[in-house]
């Protein structure tokens, strides 16, 4: 694969990645997923349905996105993130990358210091097609509970 290809994946994933840790907008964020193939779109979040709303489950197309990242904000807030070590494979349009961030439950007030993974999937034209994530699911529950405990 070219080179240009690969350093296209990585300025797309790089700038997808900022959205989040500069907590852009919804809309902002949402200007980095395909347009042209929206019913192609899936988000999943890895880890068990019962754990908390957001996980287990896919999120389909655009409307599918839009719920994902408001049914997120309605349980988290998050600080400090920061996203390293991009791995791009270009013959499949993929790029993972790992991100750190102090999450916060919000009814709970609850938080903890994470390492999360993202396996982003790109149409053609650079745009996000499959957002996969694996995070702390059980910090994440025991948060929502008010169980979490001290992390420091």
């Amino acid at each position: 694969m070219s080179h240009e290809k690969r350093a296209s994946l990585l300025f797309s994933a790089q700038s997808f990645c900022n959205a989040f840790a500069s907590q852009a907008p919804l809309n902002d964020i949402l200007k980095h997923f395909s347009s042209t193939r929206a019913n192609d779109i899936v988000v999943h979040e890895h880890g068990l349905r019962e754990l908390a709303p957001f996980l287990g489950r896919d999120f389909n197309g655009t409307k599918g996105v839009e719920s994902y990242f408001e049914v997120v904000a309605s349980c988290l807030s998050y600080d400090n993130m920061s996203f390293k070590e991009y791995i791009v494979d270009a013959v499949e349009n993929k790029v993972s990358v790992r991100g750190t961030a102090k999450f916060t439950w919000t009814s709970t007030k609850q938080s903890w210091d994470e390492v999360f993974t993202y396996v982003l999937g790109f149409d053609e034209e650079g745009k996000v097609l499959q957002y996969e994530v694996w995070a702390d699911t059980g910090a994440a529950y025991l948060a929502s509970k008010g169980q979490l405990g001290s992390m420091d």
